[in-house]
């Protein structure tokens, strides 16, 4: 987790917006002048991926099979923007302006097979600059000191294989609450107008501790638990009860079991808050690994 600068100030007029202020409107011209010379581009949807164990990256397994798909049925956006549970920073918000990030193994303990794994997917680095100015109200700042970490090349690496997508992620401030992570997601949901994927990478349920040795994909949990949250997330969902997602630990009595420490929940309200408030949720994959670890996919738009 890095530090950034102060604690953001005027939380509750931030924490409450639902898309970008008359003062971001420059921004997003310039955004918009700078895509445009692309030519036309499609609207990307919105999305969050469970991305489990590094190991699926080298898997070939139903989850694999189906992120393969996945990303033909998308489509190959401008740019891909991702929200992962491990960039963590404190005081703010930062956004990766690198142009060629780099691969990050933050594990230990694989095979040299996935240590050695690479993702060389370009950045993006004028988008990445113009969405530090998009989240100006939240105080966002550059940063050159990331590249993709493990949440966010392992997923890639199924949906867009050749990568050939530029990539940037944005970091999750962990000082913060949800109605915070909300509000930035709702700030980014432009930019998909504008052909660029929003994709948070994190897990529904997300116990380490509660973990079993195998990563056998199973279509339930193998603990009343992890199953009844996540079904509560589902149910949710699809009601588009953003409020009750928001209030994750009031959604279910199995919260705490659930979702001990936030930052793999947290890139669910980025891709909730980029989703457009008509739009319905879809369900691309859902089931289990390692008995609790719930690897639901969910898609809006």
């Amino acid at each position: 987790m890095s530090a950034m600068h102060p604690p953001i100030r005027s939380r509750r007029r931030l924490l409450y917006r639902l898309g970008a202020s008359a003062g971001l409107l420059p921004v997003l011209a310039t955004l918009e002048q700078a895509l445009a010379a692309q030519g036309p581009a499609p609207r990307m949807p919105s999305i969050f991926v469970g991305h489990g164990s590094p190991m699926n990256a080298l898997a070939d397994n139903a989850y694999a099979r189906r992120l393969q798909r996945w990303g033909s049925q998308i489509g190959r956006p401008r740019a891909i923007l991702v929200v992962s549970a491990h960039w963590l920073t404190r005081g703010g918000t930062a956004v990766a302006t690198v142009l060629q990030p780099e691969t990050i193994h933050d594990f230990s303990g694989f095979p040299p097979a996935l240590a050695n794994m690479q993702y060389p997917a370009k950045g993006a680095p004028q988008l990445a600059q113009q969405t530090v100015e998009l989240l100006g109200a939240f105080k966002a700042q550059p940063s050159q000191a990331w590249g993709l970490d493990h949440g966010a090349w392992t997923v890639l690496h199924h949906l867009y294989p050749q990568a050939d997508v530029p990539v940037f992620q944005v970091s999750i401030d962990y000082a913060q609450g949800p109605a915070y992570h909300f509000a930035v997601g709702r700030e980014l949901a432009g930019l998909r107008e504008r052909g660029v994927l929003i994709l948070g990478s994190g897990n529904v349920v997300h116990n380490l501790r509660a973990t079993e040795d195998s990563e056998a994909l199973l279509p339930r949990a193998s603990t009343a638990w992890a199953q009844d949250f996540d079904d509560a997330v589902k149910a949710a969902l699809a009601a588009g009860a953003v409020e009750a997602l928001k209030d994750y630990r009031n959604l279910h009595a199995s919260h705490a079991a659930a979702v001990p420490t936030p930052d793999h929940y947290w890139p669910l309200l980025y891709a909730l808050g980029a989703a457009g408030f008509s739009e319905r949720p879809s369900f691309p994959f859902e089931g289990f690994q390692n008995g609790t670890i719930s690897m639901r996919c969910v898609q809006w738009g």
